[in-house]
Order: structure tokens, then sequence, then C-alpha cells
């Protein structure tokens, strides 16, 4: 039987990558996030409990839960909070990423999975994927996409980067490059040539 594909997603932030996922997804494969994930996990008492005990109770907002945008603003400043915060959020956002890969591999009618993970190097999952593909985008763009969907200003970007691998390392390893500074057509269109190939 054919091995059904994991198809990796590498890219700056704002970039484009779950616009790519998404491209993936109207052909027939599934999508991993790894940020909806962490979000319900965030939202898990004992996660809570735990970050809470690490960060203090001034991370959380009035109704208990975690305000995401003021942990953010802690744990970028800082690389020994960050890794603290991953130590609490990512095994539990990995264990259920395992979990769902073994699930969606074994759907007959899903004709591969996409793997949707900011962190998807750092985290050694790119050494799941059969296929690594890396959305390049001009960094004028990416900043206004940050901007609108994430609320980032230049200086909260560049701090995030900081602590992710270089983008000349995650587009050397790429099998395929998407090129996110045309239409949504034409990003369509790549996206459907690269299937194609995968899917031989």
């Amino acid at each position: 039987m054919k091995t059904k594909p994991i198809v990796g997603i590498l890219g700056g932030i704002g970039s484009g990558k779950s616009t790519v996922a998404r491209q993936f997804a109207n052909l027939g494969c599934t999508v991993i996030e790894a940020d909806k994930i962490a979000h319900e996990v965030l939202d898990e008492k004992d996660i809570i409990d735990a970050v809470s005990v690490v960060f203090g109770k001034d991370v959380l907002s009035p109704d208990g839960m975690i305000d995401r945008p003021k942990l953010a603003a802690r744990v970028f400043e800082n690389a020994e909070l960050l890794e603290k915060l991953q130590s609490i959020v990512h095994p539990p956002v990995m264990e259920q990423c395992e979990r769902l890969l073994a699930r969606y591999l074994t759907a007959p009618a899903i004709s591969a999975v996409v793997l949707d993970i900011p962190l998807l190097m750092e985290s050694g999952l790119d050494r799941r994927c059969n296929v690594l593909i890396f959305v390049e985008s001009p960094p004028s763009a990416c900043l206004q996409r940050a901007r609108k969907q994430k609320g980032l200003s230049p200086e909260q970007i560049k701090k995030r980067e900081k602590f992710q691998i270089s983008l000349d390392k995650k587009r050397k390893i790429a099998q395929y490059i998407i090129q996110n500074n045309s239409d949504l057509s034409g990003l369509a269109e790549q996206v459907a040539q690269i299937y194609s190939a995968v899917m031989k």
C-alpha cells in the first residue's frame, strides 16, 4: 500500500503558511494546526495552574484564563522564560499532534496530512515529513499580515524570530518553494502543482 504523504510547511512569521495549508485542505488533505491545539491546551485547568505557578497570577485575566498577549510579551523578552513555557505547553501539544497524525494516516478519505506547525524544525517534526515546503513572501507583506492577523509590531516579530531557526536554514531543507507574493489564484496554482507531484 502506498504511504500517505506527510507535508510540512515552513516559513517566517506572516509568510502565509496557514493560507497555503488551507489550499492543500481544498484538495483533500487534512491539516494539523499546532496554533489551534496550543490555544486549546492553554485553556486546560492543569496548564493554567502550571503557568500561573511559574509566571505568577498576573498573567491571568479577570476570568481566570491565561492572558495570551501578556504572557507572550513576557516570554519573548526572556529565553529562559520561553523555555519554561515551552516545557509546560510543548509536550501536550506534540502529543495531540501525534494522536491526530496517527488517526489521519489511517483515514481512507484523507489523501495527505499537512503539518501547519510554526516550530516544525525546532520541534523535530520535520523529520516525520515526506515533503517540506518553504513559503516565501516579501518582508513588507509578512509584516502587514502579522500586524493584521496577530497585532504584532515589527519589534515583536524580530523578538520572536530571534528564538527560531533561521529562514535560510528552513529554505535550504525544503524540497519546494512557494512564492506568496501574488494573488490567491496564483498561490492555489502553485499548491496544486506541488500536490500533483507529491501524490504521484
